[in-house]
């Protein structure tokens, strides 16, 4: 099982963090190095440090030599899709093909109204949007000029270069939706990332994916696997403690807006630690684990991880 590191960027990334952060996912052995996309803190505390996403990508690519990363993930409704793959595809050159484009549809409307970003109604146009953008962003890595006809982000004779260094952008989509999330993963996904399941709930949502591979004629295990879980670890029984309750200091819950969306959609505890440790994921068929580090300063708590955990895994 392959183990990487995702960080809240817009609840206190600086420079400095992310550079530590970067350094200490390349030296002690991690696989990859995640960050979400959002424009200001989830809880409303927009005077904490909030460093653009992909300009810190940007810097990312020039800084390491190991290890993958990208968003986790971003919204569709902050960018056009097509400007979306021309930013995934340069910056994928740049690294050397180390890039993952975590795409998903926008949830938070607080962070919409404050800045003025469309955000769109509930009854779905969000998810109808996010599918059109993924496909659109498939579409473009066609040899030739594509004609796209859908509802939203249509393509007349496009086509995008340079492309990609693997000829394509390796996407990641994240969610547990049945119906529409998961049939999207089944049509144009590398990796599918899940949060908030237990085992048995996972097990549960890839036999749904596969069903839904099964209907587009496609093989789900060419679709990676992970699964995103909060951090909290300690050297005896009682040392996570401090950990856990980073959650309500660094993720408090965002104000309500337009009968609770924006607060129904946000984690409201840790997922409960399963006790049949990391072999029972790996069992389920999990391939890869992002550990959500809330407290970014603590850079002990990845040493610790990757000196006790890491080697067991």
């Amino acid at each position: 099982m392959r183990v990487g590191i995702m960080i809240e960027g817009q609840e206190g990334l600086t420079w400095e963090r992310w550079w530590r952060l970067a350094q200490a996912a390349e030296d002690l052995g991690y696989e990859s190095l995640c960050r979400s996309d959002h424009l200001t803190g989830l809880g409303g505390e927009s005077r904490r440090p909030s460093l653009e996403t992909w300009v810190s990508l940007t810097a990312l690519a020039t800084r390491t030599r190991r290890i993958r990363f990208g968003p986790m993930v971003s919204p569709l409704t902050f960018y056009h899709p097509a400007i979306l793959a021309k930013m995934a595809a340069a910056i994928d050159a740049l690294a050397g093909g180390r890039f993952d484009l975590g795409i998903g549809a926008g949830w938070n409307e607080h962070e919409h109204t404050m800045y003025g970003v469309p955000f769109p109604p509930p009854q779905g146009a969000a998810w109808t949007g996010s599918e059109c953008g993924a496909r659109l962003i498939r579409a473009l890595e066609a040899p030739e000029p594509v004609t796209l006809n859908q509802p939203y982000y249509p393509l007349t004779k496009a086509e995008s270069y340079p492309r990609p260094p693997q000829g394509r952008l390796r996407v990641v989509i994240g969610g547990r939706g049945e119906k529409r999330t998961l049939r999207i993963v089944a049509e144009v996904a590398d990796e599918w990332n899940v949060t908030r399941l237990d085992v048995e709930g996972y097990r549960a949502k890839r036999q749904v994916l596969a069903e839904h591979c099964r209907s587009v004629k496609r093989d789900p295990e060419t679709i990676a696997r992970s699964l995103m879980i909060p951090l909290a670890i300690g050297r005896d029984a009682g040392g996570g403690g401090p950990a856990r309750g980073q959650r309500a200091r660094h993720l408090p819950r965002p104000p309500r807006r337009r009968g609770g969306l924006a607060r129904r959609r946000l984690p409201r505890r840790l997922a409960r630690p399963d006790r049949r440790g990391p072999h029972a994921w790996d069992g389920a068929g999990m391939q890869r684990v992002l550990l959500q580090m809330l407290d970014q300063e603590d850079i002990g708590a990845l040493e610790l991880f990757a000196r006790e955990v890491l080697p067991k895994v």
